[in-house]
């Protein structure tokens, strides 16, 4: 403990002494007793900080495991590429599309019922009569009066309604036409108008042609004969979508091949997005056992933490059991570097894929498997789970920092009192020292008026 002295010259100046100084060298040895506290905290808050980052880059590794451990991922996904995209072009290929080739021939592509009326030389021209629209078992029939009686109103009381049909006015400079067409494509979509319009400005009748019938789409596929009453067929090989184009001059020998493949180039993609991400956790807990460059130890050093995180992220890159043919990340082209870094040879994991593709599911996806059992580590060791390693390490450092903080709260407050009380003592001291001078003149006057001598003269 460090000692304070009154320093205010000779006594009898009047001087007195500076009390603000005075009362903070006194208090600032008091407050010494906070300083190794707050050294404790700030270093606590840099561990905080470090577990943080940690935390993070772990859960980035999780979200780019996840792509690979998760059923309907990437390992699920497929493409497709057509032998000819001037017939067929492939629009997608679901999940639960299979890999393999099927060959298609387009006998004829889907149209959509359309017929139109006979020219009306003006579109202002008043209609009457009745239009009966039959669609499939449903016939529905329009007849026209005083809202409705043109053209336009007549299209406009077809397209507010329900008639299957969409309908629109089609004009030139030769007059208009009425077009309707059915708003089902296909077989089931074949509109048959029945006209009994009469144009009452020139009296005359208004027919109806039809422009092209309603017709399924006839293909075959594998050798197996089918229709779809659009030209997107999406039913005839499982999981797979595609577009009908044309129906070249002799398609029955005409065959269109279709391959449905594994998406290789994603997973190896995700797989080196792994590669990174772990290596980004291994870069950073290797970071934390070194000296920085003033050669002061890292937050981290010497923490049992950071330690367990090393032995249970390298430990899970040879755990779980194998599946099929596949038994180590070695032979997805993985390799671990002396450093113990993540590298990837992905024409190695290329060539796995073509030749194991399900057992390389089944090693990130089967039960007991690499990546479940990766899974698992990660999510005891990270933050996505309240009792994560490094979840329950930043839990004890708040729990000590609590403390810590209460400690250095109560110190103030007392300091604080303390400084309050001082200052009060020391005021009153000080007022007493600098009435001294005024003190001793007084006495001097009274001696002087008792023995009549005059000190000022002496």
């Amino acid at each position: 403990m460090g000692t304070v002295g009154l320093s205010f010259g000779s006594a009898t100046s009047g001087a007195g002494f500076d009390v603000a100084t005075t009362v903070s060298s006194i208090l600032a040895i008091e407050s010494g007793v906070e300083t190794p506290w707050k050294a404790r905290l700030t270093s606590l808050q840099s561990q905080d900080a470090a577990f943080s980052s940690l935390g993070t880059q772990l859960s980035t590794l999780s979200t780019s495991l996840s792509s690979l451990t998760s059923f309907d991922g990437l390992f699920a996904a497929k493409q497709g590429s057509s032998s000819d995209t001037d017939v067929l072009t492939l629009t997608s290929a679901s999940t639960s599309a299979v890999a393999g080739s099927h060959t298609v021939v387009v006998n004829n592509l889907a149209q959509t019922s359309s017929s139109y009326s006979d020219q009306i030389t003006s579109a202002s021209d008043t209609l009457g009569g009745s239009l009966t629209i039959a669609i499939g078992s449903g016939t529905q029939t329009i007849t026209l009066g005083s809202s409705i009686n043109s053209l336009s109103t007549l299209a406009a009381a077809i397209n507010s309604g329900s008639y299957g049909v969409a309908a629109s006015v089609v004009t030139s400079t030769t007059g208009s036409r009425l077009s309707l067409v059915s708003n089902t494509s296909g077989a089931a979509g074949e509109a048959t108008i029945t006209s009994n319009l009469t144009d009452t400005t020139t009296s005359t009748a208004v027919g109806f042609t039809e422009g092209q019938a309603g017709k399924d789409a006839s293909l075959t596929v594998d050798g197996l004969a089918t229709t779809s009453a659009s030209n997107t067929v999406t039913t005839a090989i499982p999981g797979v979508t595609f577009q009908l184009l044309s129906a070249p001059a002799g398609s029955s020998n005409t065959s269109v091949q279709i391959q449905i493949t594994n998406d290789n180039s994603s997973l190896e993609s995700a797989v080196q997005s792994f590669v990174t991400a772990y290596n980004a956790v291994n870069s950073s807990i290797a970071a934390q056992e070194k000296n920085d460059s003033t050669g002061t130890a890292e937050p981290l050093y010497g923490n049992p933490t950071l330690s367990l995180l090393q032995t249970q992220l390298s430990q899970a890159l040879f755990s779980g059991a194998a599946s099929g043919k596949v038994s180590s990340i070695t032979q997805l082209g993985l390799s671990v570097g002396s450093d113990g870094s993540l590298s990837l040879n992905t024409d190695t994991l290329d060539a796995a894929l073509n030749s194991n593709y399900s057992d390389i599911a089944g090693f990130f996806q089967a039960s007991g498997s690499f990546g479940q059992s990766l899974t698992t580590t990660l999510n005891q060791l990270g933050t996505n789970s309240t009792t994560g390693a490094i979840s329950l390490a930043l839990a004890q450092n708040s729990t000590e920092e609590l403390g810590i903080n209460t400690n250095i709260a109560n110190e103030d407050a007392h300091i604080a009192t303390e400084s309050t009380a001082l200052t009060a003592e020391l005021n009153l001291a000080n007022q007493e020292l600098q009435a001294i001078p005024s003190q001793i003149d007084e006495v001097n006057k009274l001696y002087s008026a008792e023995t009549g001598y005059n000190q000022t003269q002496a």
